[in-house]
């Protein structure tokens, strides 16, 4: 993969091309931004330039070292990302014991979400994370020469998902890096990466992708007519993979959907109906059942639709991309009774619930107790 196969982000490939001609390549570099922006394709035709220049362009073996760049399997790029036990791995997970898998799922769409990745290795049921073994892996791996006499780039995808461990020990490798040595640390969540980390690292933040940009690609690398690419395009809210599901119809937003109304629906009749409270618990049942990844994802999803019925609220019409797929579900009818006065606690009931869910609270409190306060918030009079 190479600059010309990245959708968009010009301004950001044009900065990493020149960190390389003009010899000043920071060895650890923080790729910030939703991964259907193009963190982890950016981050391989980066890394595929920083291999490859030490060869004449047009030569032999810099077509070689494209090709094994392009296949994953050049012997100085490194992966490290976030894995558990499964079926065929039953105790100490690291990265390398998934590297097929790995392969497999980045040729096929390298925009792809980290939900997706957990559904490949069939874990979206726990939570994944890079352990402390994976530190002395990465230790291990970037202590040893480089194969081809260049650089080694090591790439940690989904960097957020290092745990207290495997963080305090990559720090020193932050700090005092091996000579040539690359690190590319892409994540989501800026945020939850040790302080400490964040700090000795240049950051580059990615936008979301315009729209004509997703509707481009969608035309270009999957024959999608110019009409449909348009509409998926606005659907998917910059994000490419979301654009990818929304063509292919396999993305959970038609069950997250069905889920929402019936939530809100019964929410709305709880006021004074007790027995509405019933079908409330029976509703946070059903979702507790799902795995955590699911659940978070779902939690994800309320977000974004509550902030989109608060923009049709306030007419903000260019902003909006929902479209309902449940039969009966308006947005235009649900949009009025969210606004000023409840939107900020809505987002923090979710955010919190989020929180919860990531770390292993009780599912059906957690979901009980969301409920609970929705039924209360979404009767809340807009203050005028």
């Amino acid at each position: 993969m190479d600059f010309s196969e990245v959708i968009g982000q010009k301004h950001l490939q044009s900065h990493l091309i020149k960190t390389v001609e003009n010899g000043r390549v920071p060895h650890a570099q923080l790729f910030v931004g939703n991964s259907g922006s193009g963190l982890l394709p950016m981050a391989i035709a980066y890394a595929q330039h920083l291999l490859c220049q030490a060869h004449e362009p047009g030569s032999i073996d810099r077509q070689h070292c494209k090709q094994k760049v392009a296949k994953l399997a050049h012997p100085d790029l490194h992966f490290v990302y976030p894995v558990n036990t499964n079926d065929i791995v039953k105790k100490n997970p690291v990265s390398s014991l998934f590297s097929e898998e790995w392969r497999t799922f980045v040729l096929s769409n390298p925009y792809a979400s980290l939900f997706d990745w957990f559904q490949t290795l069939g874990i979206e049921n726990k939570q994944g994370n890079i352990n402390v073994r994976e530190a002395e892996e990465i230790s291990k791996r970037l202590s040893l020469k480089a194969y081809e006499g260049g650089y080694k780039v090591m790439i940690i995808w989904m960097a957020e998902k290092m745990n207290t461990e495997c963080a305090n020990k990559i720090l020193k490798l932050v700090e005092e890096p091996p000579e040539k040595t690359v690190l590319l640390l892409l994540t989501e969540q800026e945020e939850q990466i040790l302080a400490t980390i964040r700090s000795r690292c240049q950051r580059l933040h990615f936008p979301l992708l315009p729209e004509e940009q997703i509707a481009k690609a969608l035309q270009t690398k999957h024959a999608v007519s110019e009409n449909v690419a348009k509409k998926i395009s606005r659907q998917s809210h910059g994000d490419f993979n979301k654009a990818l599901h929304l063509f292919q119809q396999d993305g959970d937003d038609k069950v997250f959907e069905k889920w929402f109304v019936q939530w809100v629906r019964t929410a709305f009749k709880a006021k004074g109906n007790k027995g509405s409270i019933h079908s409330l618990i029976s509703w946070s049942e059903t979702i507790a059942g799902e795995g955590r990844e699911t659940q978070k994802k779902f939690l994800t999803f309320c977000l974004e639709l509550f902030r989109q019925a608060m923009l049709q609220n306030y007419k903000a019409d260019s902003l909006i991309f929902f479209e309902a797929q449940e039969p009966g579900f308006s947005i235009q009818k649900f949009a009025p009774f969210i606004h000023q006065n409840n939107i900020y606690a809505i987002t923090h009931a979710l955010e919190d619930a989020i929180y919860h869910v990531e770390r292993n609270g009780n599912a059906k409190i957690i979901f009980t107790d969301l409920s609970i306060r929705l039924t209360r918030l979404i009767h809340a009079p807009e203050q005028v």
